[in-house]
């Protein structure tokens, strides 16, 4: 399975295919096994919601938190320390990512998308602490158009880890939004912020699952919450 047949529907159904034919040995009792698991069940109930976009991101997010999150320590800083993570992810993803599928499905398939993402103010978290009574930051404009710039070079540069960095600190802000009762569910503001993570999320968590199965001896590190005998 390459990236050019991946994203159609039932990709669910196909990667757990591809997982358990190429690891019939290890589907089920490794980490991996154990994060591809999850994975790709709920990628499977994302593939579902094909008129609701709110539902289907909420969907695409968990199944993404399912391959990259690791178990940590209860003192571990999230808030701090997440960011850091996402990149270390990413930066493996390029890395195996030989065929650039990632940086050319974001610049031709998804660019509209992306690019319209990347310019709405309401998935920048600068935007809404400008809103907040007790964090008033008055350059946020300065700051998104510093972003934008910065953005645009990366996608000149040809810099995926940049660019999917860029991506989830606004898909963050969205999956805040949402996950913290943020949004109304299928209301009629700021529909194209939805529509498009949705989307955006919908290519890249098939293909970093996808990526992943290819790896399999690699180290993805404890998975969250991992089974414990009773």
């Amino acid at each position: 399975m390459n990236g050019a047949n991946l994203y159609a529907t039932g990709t669910a159904i196909a990667l757990a295919e591809k997982w358990e034919r190429c690891n019939p040995d290890n589907t089920r009792t490794s980490d991996l096994g154990l994060r591809m698991r999850r994975a790709i069940s709920w990628l499977q109930r994302a593939e579902q919601e094909t008129n609701d976009p709110d539902a289907a991101f909420i969907f695409y997010w968990i199944a993404f938190n399912a391959v990259y999150g690791e178990d940590r320590p209860e003192d571990y800083d999230r808030t701090g320390r997440e960011r850091d993570a996402f990149q270390r992810y990413f930066a493996k993803m390029v890395e195996l990512d030989t065929d650039n599928a990632i940086y050319d499905a974001i610049w031709e398939k998804f660019t509209d998308s992306v690019r319209g993402f990347l310019d709405n103010r309401f998935v920048f978290a600068p935007f809404w602490k400008s809103r907040n009574r007790t964090a008033k930051n008055p350059d946020w404009q300065r700051m998104f158009d510093n972003s934008r710039r910065k953005e645009t070079w990366a996608f000149v540069d040809q810099d995926a880890v940049g660019i999917l960095d860029a991506l989830f600190d606004r898909l963050y802000v969205l999956r805040n939004q949402l996950l913290h009762g943020g949004a109304t569910w299928h209301g009629s503001v700021n529909r194209s912020q939805v529509q498009d993570g949705a989307a955006i999320m919908a290519f890249l968590v098939p293909h970093f699952i996808n990526l992943m199965i290819d790896h399999p001896h690699i180290d993805w590190g404890r998975p969250r919450y991992p089974v414990v005998g009773r």
